[in-house]
């Protein structure tokens, strides 16, 4: 028997979403040598950015005013991989919210250096702990 061309194709997508949905499960999220779970930034001071990363690949943090919430994972070049990041839109005079703008970064000690995602730098997080 012949199988319609539409349910093919949802049974297809349907495999894409299962696997994709697997992406983000615990112990998922390394693909290279660097292990960046933990704080970065002071978490404890107000209007300064910090981020946490959780094992399994979920942020949380603040750009200083705006709370963030995401996911990240490290690629095969040992960068940090941003995705999904939501933000709050509260207007915070004089802050500067760069951290918002994080798309991948690089960790070199205690240092992480953050970028956007046209590759160029915006700041810098020391690991808090």
């Amino acid at each position: 028997m012949r199988r319609p061309h539409g349910l093919a194709l949802a049974g297809g997508i349907a495999i894409v979403f299962a696997l994709a949905g697997c992406a983000g499960e615990e112990g998922d999220v390394s693909g290279g040598d660097v292990d960046p779970t933990g704080t970065w930034g002071d978490s404890s001071g107000t209007n300064t950015p910090y981020l946490v990363l959780e094992d399994g690949g979920d942020l949380t943090g603040s750009d200083g005013c705006n709370t963030l919430k995401g996911t990240w994972s490290v690629d095969e070049a040992d960068q940090i991989v941003f995705e999904n990041v939501a933000s709050t839109r509260m207007a915070c005079e004089g802050v500067d919210d760069w951290l918002s703008q994080l798309s991948v970064a690089e960790v070199s000690g205690d240092t992480m250096t953050v970028l956007a995602s046209d590759g160029a730098q915006i700041g810098q997080l020391e690991r808090e702990d």
